[in-house]
């Protein structure tokens, strides 16, 4: 029977796996507690890809008193060789006696397999406490391993009349100060960021993380979707810190493209003079990328979200009003009933600063 110490420790444990929000990729972030008769005696969760597991680090805090300990853990403990151990060898050698998991892993190389190894071991097992929280915090790792493809997070910022931009195109700015360091944070968490090569010609954005030193862990890949190769070389985001991948068509990535190093053109299949998107969210997929950052125009997020590849929308609402001649969020053509809405499941509505911010997933 589940306790209210269950819950508190593998809440704890959950809390333990944010700290890796931003540092983990491509690996889950994986956070562990480790209780012997009421008391805790070994915490740790998962820093860095290469690192030690959550697991690991935890048993090494608690030393010899890990011997008859209850362990919890938000994701399975795996049991095959990748840079590391298996997670489960050290849990047999610490001689845990029980184990608490909020989740199996999606990995098809654990999938249950870690658990059967402990509970053939002798090891009391469970599985399932707080879940939902623990897929949540890893819906890019959990989107990939199922679907093979990232997770999409597409952000936009629109005034109190669903506007993006004035006609003209000027958008700076939108929101105020608070609601784009929001966004920072959201880019930070991210594999990558993705845009679309009109939003790099009218904006030349540079797609980069700035934040303090201490939230800051990494500069996400860079896509521009690109059918064309219309990208200058001179565009400000291919001379900033981190790597950029241009998406393009296969006959156009087959010529020598201008750009410096750190600047990769990869060709893919078009359809219709246009990129496959399903495809690009699949090659995306085999580079490990979790989760994808959309910041990007009303014709790219609208073809995404009309292809059911957008699975959650992150929304900055400003107060104000911007007209009726000012460009919208989403380019959706065909939507003539109300049978054609798209659904959205609103999950959050707060404040950031004198914004609102909206977190909705896509109904279905």
């Amino acid at each position: 029977m589940t306790s209210a110490d269950d819950y508190r420790h593998m809440a704890r444990a959950l809390h333990l796996a944010e700290r890796g929000l931003c540092s983990t990729h491509p690996n889950p972030r994986v956070g562990c507690v480790i209780v012997k008769d009421g008391q805790v005696v070994g915490e740790g969760w998962h820093e860095r890809a290469g690192g030690p597991h959550a697991e690991i680090l935890a048993l090494q805090q608690a030393g010899t008193r890990a011997d008859g300990a209850t362990l919890y853990v938000t994701l399975e403990p795996c049991c095959h060789h990748g840079r590391t151990a298996p997670c489960t060898d050290a849990v047999m050698a610490a001689g845990v006696k029980q184990i608490v998991v909020a989740m199996e892993d999606p990995n098809p190389q654990v999938a249950g397999n870690g658990l059967r190894v402990l509970q053939g071991a002798g090891i009391k097992v469970s599985a399932g406490l707080l879940a939902a929280e623990a897929e949540a915090l890893n819906c890019g790792f959990v989107m990939r391993m199922r679907a093979g493809r990232p997770w999409v997070r597409a952000k936009l910022a629109m005034s109190l009349d669903g506007r993006t931009a004035m006609a003209s195109g000027e958008s700076q700015w939108i929101t105020g100060t608070e609601a784009r360091r929001d966004v920072h944070r959201l880019r930070a968490r991210s594999s990558a960021i993705m845009t679309g090569i009109g939003t790099v010609l009218c904006d030349d954005p540079s797609l980069t993380v700035r934040l303090d030193d201490d939230e800051q862990q990494h500069q996400p890949l860079r896509v521009i979707l690109d059918s064309r190769l219309r990208t200058p070389p001179q565009a400000r985001l291919l001379d900033l810190p981190g790597d950029t991948l241009i998406l393009t068509g296969e006959q156009q990535a087959a010529g020598d493209a201008p750009f410096a190093a750190g600047v990769e053109v990869t060709g893919l299949p078009l359809v219709d003079g246009r990129m496959d998107l399903a495809a690009v969210l699949q090659h995306l997929g085999n580079r490990e990328i979790n989760e994808v950052h959309l910041e990007a125009g009303a014709t790219l997020c609208g073809a995404l979200l009309a292809a059911g590849l957008v699975d959650e929308l992150v929304i900055y609402l400003g107060p104000h009003l911007m007209g009726d001649a000012a460009r919208g969020l989403f380019r959706l053509p065909g939507l003539e009933r109300m049978e054609d809405r798209i659904g959205l499941d609103i999950r959050d509505i707060r404040a950031v600063g004198k914004d609102w911010r909206i977190t909705a997933r896509v109904s279905g």
